[in-house]
């Protein structure tokens, strides 16, 4: 079971969270911090006992807008230690996925955030933990159902290298053709952050990893994916940018 430290300046907002977290059969236990400060002294006594201490936190549960430091700057700070507990960022604000990528969260929640989301964050974590503690029991890949002419096919995440929206729905394109799914796009780039997809555009999420090309052209960025040309928005160029060189960089 899962030993959970939640990070929330708001304490209505923080109360919620624990609520819903106490009341998962995975979590053993759920602590609430009101500040990065707060948060980092706790984190601090759980790194000093070690993984199988007394004081040992499995997962943070970061809300990103704090005063003082941030819930990025928690995660960067984290990532220096050797074995770190793992991040899942809660958050009213979309624009800060990529980020939150290349800090390799697990999961990145909205705010408000809904019981069934959280659940699939908890059972994320929980698999990993698991994951860790007994390699040699497979994690299954993730799958997204699409009806074909009455027919249900099972399309593997990872077969996917973007995906194109369409009002209330989504196109995911594969290798092997495209397939309309009732999602939004914005559900699918909150569920798929820490699987490697990022936005770059209010019409396209993609797979960073099937990105081939990076294309500037007066003042235009585009990315080139398989036989797509995606255009970049403005908003998301600079970090989509830094995001590839670092992952070129290894």
């Amino acid at each position: 079971m899962l030993r959970v430290l939640a990070v929330d300046d708001e304490e209505p907002a923080l109360g919620e969270l624990l609520y819903l977290l106490r009341a998962d059969p995975r979590v053993r236990s759920a602590e609430g911090a009101g500040d990065a400060t707060a948060a980092l002294r706790r984190i601090g006594r759980a790194l000093e006992t070690g993984p199988d201490g007394d004081e040992a936190v499995d997962v943070v549960f970061l809300d990103i807008h704090m005063p003082g430091l941030t819930g990025l700057d928690v995660a960067r700070l984290l990532a220096g230690f050797a074995r770190p507990p793992l991040v899942v960022f809660v958050t009213a604000h979309e624009g800060f996925a990529l980020q939150a990528f290349d800090l390799k969260a697990v999961d990145y929640v909205l705010k408000p955030v809904r019981r069934e989301r959280l659940a699939e964050a908890v059972r994320r974590v929980h698999d990993l933990v698991h994951a860790t503690a007994a390699p040699a029991a497979p994690v299954a890949a993730e799958q997204i159902p699409v009806e074909l002419g009455g027919v249900t096919r099972f399309v593997p995440v990872d077969d996917i290298a973007y995906v194109e929206a369409h009002g209330d729905y989504a196109r995911l394109h594969t290798d092997h053709g495209s397939h309309l799914v009732r999602i939004p796009l914005s559900t699918l780039e909150e569920r798929w952050a820490a699987r490697g997809f990022v936005r770059i555009h209010r019409s396209h999420l993609v797979a960073l990893a099937r990105i081939d090309e990076l294309r500037l052209d007066g003042g235009a960025t585009s990315v080139r994916v398989g036989d797509a040309d995606l255009a970049v928005s403005r908003r998301h160029a600079r970090d989509l940018r830094d995001l590839l060189m670092r992952r070129a960089g290894g």
